[in-house]
């Protein structure tokens, strides 16, 4: 028996209950995997709460963890007993032990660690969709990033500023602010002091930005769109300070501007695109161009302290979880 925490309803970090479950061997094209670290993220806040439905009366948080490889199924090719490995998916990762499809395993390279990787999964394979797919980004661009200081926007500044971009951030304090300066931003502007949308058309002597990525939502996604320069792009990739209700495509009208709202795992589907994109992050992270500090480290039974300071917009950087 392996330990994990299930959710049998949805509701706050009290509704994940530490419990025995019975692990399983794997079948063919699966592979079993000890956990080592197991990333946190919004999505699991997201899943926890039910915003996202549920397809089972019970649910495990977890989008992302980094392991080892104890046994393999028939028919599993280009993997072995031993290996490290890392995978992000919708949820499932707050366990001791799974077993799951092995096509949704990647090889770690031996610059990048379990606890980097645990970390990183989900937001620097977010960060790479973002600037190469969801809107591909040529030196020269000027971006806006909100939440500048949290994982996957101090993953983006680095990446930017590798691109050759000019990126501007947002942060909700000083020490935030300063942290995100650190990470890759020209220019990092605390919405709770100065109205960012006006702030950045005076950075940018009032041209604006090629694209904003933002992943607050409610609370940003007018502010974002008057940013934008003519024919612009909108990203929104998460709602951290709620969903988008009140938007109409004319809101995009004046200076043909567009908007999108990806989501990671329709990046990754694909086998070949898994791969090819965990190869370019890695290769980003093993040659320096971005690094990605664990800030934080919470036993995987404490898991609802870690989601009580994500949703309190506390954190900054990752945050991981350790069976």
């Amino acid at each position: 028996m392996d330990m994990a925490l299930v959710a049998s309803r949805p509701g706050g970090p009290e509704v994940m209950k530490w419990c025995a479950l019975e692990t399983g061997e794997p079948g063919p094209g699966e592979a079993l995997v000890r956990h080592t670290a197991i990333g946190v993220n919004f999505i699991d806040v997201y899943n926890r709460t039910g915003l996202y439905p549920w397809a089972e009366d019970t649910m495990i948080p977890g989008a992302e963890a980094a392991g080892v490889v104890e046994a393999i199924g028939a028919g599993v090719e280009g993997l072995k007993v031993g290996d490290r490995v890392a995978y992000v998916l919708k949820f499932g990762a707050y366990r001791e032990r799974r077993v799951l499809a092995a096509d949704r395993l990647v090889v770690l390279p031996d610059g990048v660690s379990d606890d980097l990787a645990a970390s990183v999964m989900l937001k620097g394979l977010t960060a790479q969709y973002l600037v190469t797919s969801s809107y591909a980004v040529k030196a020269g661009d000027t971006v806006l990033v909100h939440a500048a200081a949290g994982g996957v926007g101090l993953i983006l500044g680095q990446w930017l500023k590798a691109l050759g971009a000019r990126a501007i951030g947002t942060a909700g304090s000083a020490e935030k602010v300063a942290l995100a300066l650190q990470h890759g931003y020209s220019d990092v502007i605390n919405y709770r002091e100065e109205n960012f949308a006006e702030k950045v058309m005076e950075l940018t002597g009032g041209e604006g930005c090629e694209v904003v990525y933002d992943s607050v939502g409610k609370d940003t996604w007018r502010g974002s769109i008057s940013c934008l320069k003519p024919f612009g792009m909108f990203a929104n990739f998460g709602q951290s300070s709620g969903m988008i209700e009140d938007f109409k495509l004319s809101d995009l009208a004046s200076g043909s501007k567009a908007a999108c709202r990806p989501v990671l795992f329709d990046y990754v589907a694909k086998r070949s695109d898994l791969e090819a994109r965990a190869a370019d992050l890695f290769d980003k992270l093993v040659s320096g161009a971005v690094k990605a500090d664990v800030v934080a480290s919470v036993p995987l039974k404490d898991a609802g302290k870690a989601h009580k300071a994500l949703e309190g917009r506390k954190t900054t950087g990752a945050t991981i979880l350790k069976p």
